[in-house]
Parts: C-alpha cells; structure tokens; sequence
C-alpha cells in the first residue's frame, strides 16, 4: 500500500502548501532529534549563529535571526541555565547584553549539527544525492533572495498581517 502524501491532492499544486507542511514535519522531527541535547531548534539557530558570527548584541541576533526580542531572551535564559552561553553587559552601555557561546556550548552545537545531518539523511532518503543537492540549492535560493525575505519582513513588521495593498506605500 502506498502512504497517503503528507500534502495530498490538488492542494500539493501550491509550493506555498507544500512548503508550509513540510517544514511544520521537519520542525517536528528537529525538535524531537535535538532534545535529546536539551536543545529546541530556536536554541540551536542562536547556538550556531553566534558559532558563525562571534559574541553579539542580543538585538542584532534576533535581527540576524529575525526572531522577536521576547523569544531571543527567553532562548537566552534557557541557554544560560545549560551554560551553552553566556551574556555580559556592554561596558559602553550598561542597558545592551552581548552574548557568545560557551565552550560546553560548542561541544553541544558540534553534536547538534551530527543530530541534524542525521535527520537531513534519514528525511532525504527518497532523493538521490544529486537531487538533494539540487533541493538545497532551491531552498537556499528563496532564503537568500530578496522576495521571501522581504515579503516576510513586511509582514512581521505590520504584526503578523500583511497590510492590504491599497495602505502600503
């Protein structure tokens, strides 16, 4: 018997569906890969992002990662408590709080990233390597590029809607 695809019908004929069910799967089967570390997936993109970037303020990380303030000290806090980072004040103003990964915080990162080839393998498996590569390169392309980024950040920026196109400048 064949399994029923996770986006049936004519509903898969939209890659906006598509994408929104695969990614609720893969945040999913992420969370569940990394908790063995004690790590949720917004745990991690700091984790890694502080890897790839060096000691940050807590503002420019959540712009980096376009995540809300509240989430980014909340994950911080969380982060704190397992020492996998560490905050300290900026000397030249005392309100603003850089942080950096720890060292523990690295050994953890190191066996994120095996955890999530892992899961890239095991939820790739029906894809031949050159088509994995190909799939990678198309994410990355709507990721970097200026569409969906801007289209995300204009919404965030009205609170979750997307302002009708008769108030938009």
């Amino acid at each position: 018997m064949v399994p029923t695809p996770l986006v049936p019908g004519h509903v898969a004929e939209h890659t906006s569906c598509l994408l929104v069910k695969l990614g609720q799967v893969l945040f999913r089967l992420a969370e569940d890969q990394l908790e063995p570390l004690g790590l949720r997936v917004r745990h991690y993109s700091i984790l890694q992002a502080l890897a790839d970037n060096g000691a940050m303020s807590q503002l420019a990380l959540g712009a980096y990662l376009r995540i809300d303030p509240a989430t980014v000290v909340g994950s911080l806090d969380d982060l704190e408590l397992l020492a996998l980072a560490a905050r300290t004040r900026d000397p030249r103003d005392r309100r603003r709080h850089f942080v950096d990964v720890t060292t523990a915080g690295c050994r953890v990162l190191a066996a994120a990233n095996d955890a999530l080839v892992e899961l890239d393998t095991r939820v790739t498996a029906d894809l031949l390597a050159p088509q994995r590569l190909v799939l990678r390169q198309l994410l990355n392309a709507l990721s970097a590029g200026p569409a969906l980024p801007a289209a995300f950040d204009e919404t965030r920026a009205h609170g979750g809607r997307k302002l009708p196109s008769s108030v938009r400048r």
